[in-house]
């Protein structure tokens, strides 16, 4: 086991050593948050794809499969298909549009009047899915180093915050991509077909295991289709993803690299189920969750050394989700939040002040994620509110203002109020994990904005025009000019 604590701890001392690294490439605000925009598609790719391929996709994931079988597959599948829907219908108009949040992306189609209200649902948002993934460190620790639960959150959760407080998403990028191949090699290249070897290959698990194991709808249709709400559509619109979006190079590198990150997340998924269904093989009795599966296989059928690499691919999905959360978060405090309470522009100071005052915001929000997460016990809610918030609130008024001229500014605000209120007050009446919050909220989130827009009068013709134009990618930031910094 000692190789093993070297692999990971080698492993954590590189991702330090790279937020050192990318603090020397953060000379401005567009560096520090958005990477220069400048990621060509392999980085794009791998980047997009580690970001929301967390701990939840590769623990939980091959707990479900140990759960349901292959049909576990699905929450992991819907992530790929949101990224999928994502980059071949938006992502290429997003990445036009040079913003660095969401809420600045609602001020420009409606006249900047929705930035506020949308900043803190999304910040809520971020926040909570910050929090679940540095949790989920206390799980994995507990696994490496038999630590507290409460040490193993301030450990992983300190190594995220230094190294996105050095360089921000410069950090962060180049962390994610080292993670990204990580996880590959780990999970797919070395789990996966170990894991199917010892459990007799695939001809003696459909002899062990019922014949629902193998159903691809064995889940539920109920649970598909809530899996689809949630994830596909929360890929559609999270300030973590978006913000991905916006380091692409060019609209092309956004569409296409998003393309085969999504691809990717689908095979992710697959392998993942396939991987739990082998672990019900293995262990058909005696885990004490579902989700211990994944720790299970490691420790007791991969070799030394090779234990490390996949631990730490395990360790490495979690930390990619867990900075790429954090940067949203701190960002939509920032810009969103902080310099509109104050009446200050999004783009208010210098280029040191920018990064320097991000960079405080990042080590405010990691504390506050750290401390947060420390007292939070249950991962599944906390997620479960942040997606239902993000899609109950904020779905509707984003894709209407991308896809329906009409949509005004009145009922996007209506919009975000009475879906978000709703799908509280729905989750207090029916319990947190009830489908009826995101349903029912969903609705009344789209209702209210189709009727309040039509009841008012319709977007200014200017602000139009102007949404037109950066759409088209006339105006706003250039990436050479942001860069010019990191270029010379």
């Amino acid at each position: 086991m000692a190789v093993d604590y070297i692999v990971i701890v080698a492993y954590l001392a590189g991702m330090l050593a790279m937020g050192w690294w990318g603090m020397r490439r953060a000379k401005s605000k567009s560096d520090f948050l958005v990477a220069g925009r400048r990621l060509g598609p392999a980085m794009y790719s791998g980047t997009m794809a580690a970001i929301v391929l967390g701990g939840a996709s590769t623990i939980g994931g091959v707990g479900l499969g140990y759960q349901y079988g292959l049909s576990g597959a699905w929450m992991v599948f819907t992530i790929g298909l949101g990224i999928l829907a994502l980059s071949l219908f938006f992502s290429a108009r997003i990445a036009r549009l040079k913003v660095y949040t969401v809420s600045e992306m609602l001020d420009l189609r409606y006249g900047g009047r929705a930035g506020l209200i949308s900043g803190i649902v999304m910040w809520a948002y971020t926040l909570m899915l910050a929090v679940t993934s540095t949790i989920a460190y206390a799980t994995i620790f507990d696994v490496l180093f038999d630590v507290p639960r409460t040490l193993a959150i301030v450990i992983g959760g300190t190594i995220v915050v230094a190294y996105s407080t050095l360089g921000g998403m410069w950090s962060i990028t180049i962390t994610d991509m080292v993670q990204f191949v990580v996880k590959t090699i780990g999970v797919l290249i070395i789990l996966l077909p170990v894991a199917v070897v010892k459990a007799g290959g695939f001809s003696e698990m459909k002899e062990a295991l019922p014949t629902s194991y193998f159903d691809p709808l064995g889940i539920g249709g109920e649970t598909i289709f809530t899996y689809v709400l949630i994830y596909t559509f929360g890929m559609l619109i999270g300030q973590d993803i978006w913000q991905r979006v916006f380091t692409a190079r060019t609209d092309k590198v956004a569409r296409w690299g998003g393309t085969v990150s999504g691809v990717y997340c689908l095979a992710y998924a697959i392998g993942g189920a396939v991987i739990g269904t082998a672990a019900k093989v293995m262990y058909p009795t005696g885990l004490g969750t579902a989700d211990e599966a994944f720790a299970r296989i490691v420790k007791d059928e991969l070799p030394v050394g090779v234990r490390g690499l996949v631990l730490a691919a395990a360790l490495a999905a979690v930390m990619s989700t867990s900075s790429g959360a954090l940067i949203a978060c701190a960002t939509v405090a920032n810009n969103d939040i902080w310099k509109r309470l104050r009446g200050l522009p999004a783009d208010s100071g210098d280029g040191h002040d920018e990064v320097k005052g991000n960079r405080l915001f990042i080590l405010v929000m990691g504390a506050a994620t750290i401390v947060t997460a420390i007292a939070l016990n249950n991962v599944v809610e906390a997620l479960t509110v942040a997606y239902n918030l993000l899609v109950g609130g904020l779905l509707v008024p984003i894709l209407g203002g991308l896809l329906w001229k009409r949509g005004t500014a009145e009922g996007a605000l209506a919009s975000i109020a009475v879906g978000g209120l709703a799908v509280v007050g729905l989750m207090w009446h029916y319990g947190i994990l009830a489908n009826e919050a995101v349903y029912y909220g969903l609705a009344a989130s789209l209702v209210t904005y189709v009727v309040v827009s039509l009841a008012t009068k319709a977007t200014d013709a200017a602000v139009l025009a102007n949404w037109r134009d950066r759409l088209a990618g006339r105006g706003g930031e250039t990436p050479e000019a942001a860069s010019v910094a990191v270029s010379q």
